[in-house]
């Protein structure tokens, strides 16, 4: 498995971050991404790259809930230490919060394609109570193989079907689905196994039967189970398609 989305460098696995990676291994994880959030977060981030090389990948972004009035500032910061990044992330957009700065969350997204364009990068992109101005985005700035993963995603499948028109996009796919109030599962069961990957979002986000307490990528498992239950399929078919959809998308190999 590949968890497509943690941040392992969060200060909530400070404590046992060695065991936590000890056990994403014993369950099968193989590989994660690490995406960024801001400058204050950058040397932890650096730190757990090193701690834990070839399992452990880089996405340099900005987070749309860090842009304010000084995001050129921060978005200099990104662009200069994309070397090594797999991926522009996370990137995107949030009203949920706030929408003070929506005006500016759209110039870095737009700026942090354009670094996804020129580096041939995928994008790893957030969208909270923003899909309008998403869609917007997204087709302004598209671009011949843009590409990337819909983070967390919460949409419609009539707004994930808009979105690749655009560019060509995977669902990203978390504890949410495993929730018993979750509209995410109709909308998963719309698409093909090809159209996703597994990610954690940990620490936050936990799947049943951990919701409420500290996710971690050994918990991408109960995703891929729940995924497997509504696609009535094994798990290992899930595991199987998903894993390739993000050694593709991330590292170019192909079956």
């Amino acid at each position: 498995m590949i968890d497509t989305h943690v941040h392992l460098y969060d200060q909530a696995f400070d404590t046992d971050r060695d065991l936590v990676v000890e056990r994403a291994k014993n369950t099968g994880v193989r590989h994660c991404i690490l995406p960024a959030i801001d400058k204050s977060s950058f040397r932890a981030q650096q730190e757990c790259l090193a701690r834990y090389p070839w399992f452990c990948h880089k996405a340099s972004g900005l987070h749309p809930t860090s842009v304010n009035t000084d995001f050129r500032k921060e978005l200099d910061f990104a662009y200069s230490n994309l070397e090594g990044a797999v991926a522009i992330g996370e990137v995107g957009l949030d009203g949920y919060w706030s929408r003070e700065f929506m005006e500016e969350q759209i110039l870095a997204l737009e700026e942090q394609v354009q670094w996804a364009r020129e580096k041939d990068l995928p994008l790893i992109i957030h969208s909270r109570s923003s899909f309008p101005e998403l869609l917007s985005t997204l087709k302004k700035c598209r671009y011949p193989g843009m590409r990337g993963i819909l983070h967390a995603w919460s949409g419609s499948a009539e707004v994930f079907r808009e979105a690749n028109r655009y560019g060509h996009f995977l669902m990203g796919i978390g504890g949410v689905i495993t929730y018993s109030n979750a509209r995410l599962a109709g909308v998963v069961q719309e698409f093909d196994l090809a159209q996703i990957v597994l990610e954690t979002d940990a620490p936050w986000l936990s799947p049943v039967p951990f919701r409420g307490k500290r996710n971690e990528s050994a918990y991408l498992k109960y995703i891929a189970e729940k995924l497997a239950q509504l696609k009535d399929v094994s798990a290992e078919k899930v595991v199987g398609q998903t894993t390739q959809n993000a050694l593709s998308l991330f590292f170019g190999v192909k079956k």
